[in-house]
């Protein structure tokens, strides 16, 4: 008997329309989060572009990095964040609004821990200093 192959993060998570539900909450909780918005590059950024923008290409990304079939058609982080100068402080406040976004969906604990460290993989392009 052949062992099952292990399903992705992507199936895991349910697929683009989960992943898709979860983003949309991260987003709207980073666009308001006065901890991020207390930077001004960060809150022009926000505010220069519809959130639907972010969403889609947020989407994409977290769909790609987790083995679905989507394809991220954005910058990259390094060239997205270049410019906003973005603190270790402001990465923390991130990662909480991240991790309180996985906690409201009932993101299992496996799971949430490979999307941290997705995310974490990212560190050196986001954050100045670094």
């Amino acid at each position: 008997m052949a062992a099952q192959p292990k399903a992705t993060l992507y199936e895991r998570l349910g697929g683009v329309y989960n992943i898709a539900t979860v983003v949309d909450d991260l987003i709207d909780r980073v666009m308001v989060d006065p901890r991020l918005n207390a930077n001004p590059l960060v809150d022009e950024a926000h505010h220069k572009f519809p959130p639907a923008g972010f969403k889609y290409l947020v989407t994409e990304m977290v769909c790609w990095a987790s083995g679905g079939p989507q394809k991220y058609t954005g910058r990259s982080m390094a060239d997205s964040h270049r410019d906003l100068k973005i603190t270790p402080k402001e990465w923390d406040a991130f990662l909480d609004d991240f991790k309180q976004t996985l906690s409201k969906f009932e993101v299992p604990a496996p799971e949430q821990a490979e999307l941290v460290a997705i995310v974490q993989s990212t560190y050196r392009d986001i954050v100045v200093g670094t």
